[in-house]
């Protein structure tokens, strides 16, 4: 008779407990090894665990931390699924797991491709970017229904993947509802973190989780809008580009007298020395000298046609217009002049008072 109770204890289960020696479990099935378990058993749920019962695949009771004598009392649920009545106590069999509640830390994330967004000073741009994050298990039940199922052992890889991707996925758009420029992002690393983590919380709470933490170390720019961005800076350092010239050019000169061979020893040959004096000249605002023009050829001496009056080149003997000789003494005719009309034997034109030959 001894021999049969000892065998029967040793096929009841007293004492449930889990203790995590890793860092990485979620969700531990707890071994029954074909046991059942003993009514008024103990079950430890120590702190950041939860304890779940689950009977022929229905999920029954919820454990939070703390010691308890397992009961119809306190397994109201497991009670009504068994049937039991009147505080009926007897073995019974069911599946137990330990949910680990507590925060897994410094997960990595980062954008594998780029992220397209709209910006207001360069438009339609990529952007990269990688941080870390924190989670933990918020609510077991549903956790236990949407992830894990029926696994007898459940690690943070097994939700990590999901999480990353839906980080990434809604990292575009918690960006572009905050309405932060580009070029202000690095400034807004802590506000747009917070931002992104209430974002994105509304949607991994369906999975039972709950980010307790969402860091943006960095967000990168495609390679020439930072060149462009670069450039943008130099020049704003630079200030009065007159200024940043004349220098250039003063350096240039100090290093000219430094050489042996002159200003024409930084160049090649004269042609270079004059080309550099004349870049001097230009660079510290000097006047170009102007090289005199050639003076104007003198315009040829006209007279008036004794004929018809119209201009003609002088010493001419016949009229360019009306063809008449040209009589070195007129009689009458047109004052040279003026080429009005003079009698013969005037000396003076009555017109312009010009002398008449």
């Amino acid at each position: 008779m001894e021999i049969f109770k000892d065998l029967v204890t040793s096929q009841l289960i007293d004492v449930i407990e889990w203790t995590d020696d890793s860092q990485n479990t979620m969700v531990y099935k707890y071994d029954m090894n074909g046991k059942e378990i003993m009514m008024g058993a103990q079950l430890t749920v120590r702190e950041s665990q939860a304890a779940i019962f689950v009977n022929e695949g229905k999920l029954a009771d919820v454990f939070q931390p703390g010691r308890y004598e397992l009961s119809t009392q306190n397994m109201p649920i497991l009670t009504k699924l068994k049937a039991w009545k009147f505080g009926f106590n007897s073995p019974f069999k069911s599946d137990v797991y330990f949910i680990n509640t507590k925060q897994f830390l410094d997960r990595k994330w980062g954008t594998a491709n780029p992220v397209m967004m709209r910006d207001a000073d360069f438009g339609m741009i990529r952007i990269r970017a990688f941080g870390s994050f924190a989670f933990r298990v918020k609510e077991p039940e549903t956790f236990m229904k949407e992830c894990f199922g029926t696994s007898s052992l459940f690690t943070v890889e097994g939700v990590e993947g999901q999480l990353k991707s839906m980080v990434v996925s809604g990292l575009s758009d918690a960006i572009a509802q905050s309405k932060i420029p580009a070029l202000d992002i690095a400034a807004n690393y802590s506000g747009l973190s917070q931002y992104c983590m209430n974002a994105l919380n509304t949607k991994v709470e369906a999975l039972g989780l709950t980010l307790t933490n969402f860091v943006i170390e960095n967000v990168s720019l495609p390679e020439e809008v930072e060149k462009a961005m670069d450039k943008r800076t130099s020049m704003g350092v630079l200030g009065d580009m007159g200024k940043y010239a004349q220098f250039q050019a003063a350096e240039a000169m100090r290093d000219a007298a430094n050489n042996p061979n002159g200003m024409a020893g930084v160049g090649v040959g004269m042609g270079a020395g004059m080309g550099m004096g004349q870049m001097f000249t230009q660079a510290f605002g000097g006047a170009q000298q102007q090289v005199p023009a050639a003076p104007a050829a003198p315009a040829a001496a006209t007279v008036a046609c004794t004929a018809c009056g119209q201009p003609i080149a002088a010493g001419s003997k016949f009229c360019s217009s009306c063809g008449a000789k040209q009589e070195e003494k007129p009689a009458g005719g047109f004052c040279p002049n003026c080429g009005g009309k003079v009698e013969a034997g005037s000396k003076f034109c009555p017109n312009c008072g010009n002398k008449m030959a």
